[in-house]
């Protein structure tokens, strides 16, 4: 019999989001209603309002409302008068760079990215990412010098169940929380979408077990392909991390991705991963 898991997927927009972790009486729901908020912001966002906030988390306007004058009170967001919105605050970015500063494994991943981005060439992008949320969060990048790139860069969050990244997070995660996960994904995904989206999962997972990697050909972006692996850190309590390297289709083609930089990839992952483990202050 197939494992239940605890998880309650979300009510859907505008009903507001529920508790998701109920019976925790140490959770405190209006901290994660509030955190939910600033999580609603994207990269690519400028201001936004009470309404398109409560669209995007799912609660309450009223709710929503309440929030924003707390975080605005806080600093954690700036209202704009003439616009009626908000937007981020500094003190976002300081917690950010704090999170970052903590993880020396950017700095010792750093140099053997710009190699393998020095070898893909041609505007290629490697990066290093953990799970925020359904999404991965790109925690350092590399690129290489080319006509186009991928306009992402550290804090770009791309798709967990669409991407090459994402798709090797979850071949390292633990079981409970990869099923979990791919409940979540498929109440995001919808009954339409999700089959063909949990086939490339499966088949990415399967191809870690495999072969080390997983290739994307063109699911998270038409013209896009990528390599990624997973990396396990030495800490059994340190987030599971990866890292992928993508590209232009016609630069990245699918057989130099498996025949040249999946092995490159694999082997900086096994190289770095040896240093860590002798240094366990990384």
């Amino acid at each position: 019999m197939r494992k239940r898991s605890n998880y309650k997927s979300p009510k859907a927009k505008g009903s507001g989001r529920r508790n998701p972790f109920p019976g925790d009486r140490q959770f405190v729901g209006a901290l994660y209603r509030g955190l939910e908020i600033l999580r609603c912001f994207r990269r690519t966002d400028g201001s936004l309002g009470n309404q398109e906030l409560a669209k995007r988390s799912g609660l309450p306007k009223a709710t929503v409302s309440r929030l924003t004058y707390t975080l605005s009170k806080l600093g954690y967001l700036v209202y704009s008068s003439d616009e009626g919105k908000y937007r981020m605050g500094v003190p976002v970015l300081g917690l950010g760079y704090t999170c970052l500063g903590g993880m020396k494994i950017r700095e010792v991943m750093q140099p053997h990215m710009q190699e393998v981005a020095e070898y893909a060439g041609d505007g290629a992008l490697v990066s290093l990412g953990a799970r925020d949320d359904l999404t991965i969060t790109y925690l350092a990048c590399a690129r290489s010098v080319g006509v186009i790139s991928l306009q992402l860069s550290v804090g770009s969050r791309i798709s967990l169940a669409r991407s090459s990244i994402g798709r090797a997070y979850l071949a390292a995660a633990r079981d409970e929380e990869r099923e979990s996960l791919m409940e979540r994904m498929r109440a995001h995904y919808g009954e339409e979408r999700w089959p063909s989206i949990r086939k490339g999962i499966m088949r990415s997972l399967q191809e870690v077990r495999t072969e080390g990697y997983c290739v994307n050909f063109g699911d998270w972006h038409p013209q896009i392909n990528a390599v990624a692996v997973p990396f396990r850190p030495a800490h059994a309590d340190a987030p599971v991390l990866a890292v992928n390297c993508g590209g232009p289709s016609y630069v990245l083609t699918a057989e130099r991705l498996r025949k040249s930089l999946a092995p490159r990839l694999v082997e900086m992952v096994r190289r770095v991963a040896s240093y860590t483990h002798m240094d366990t202050s990384a």
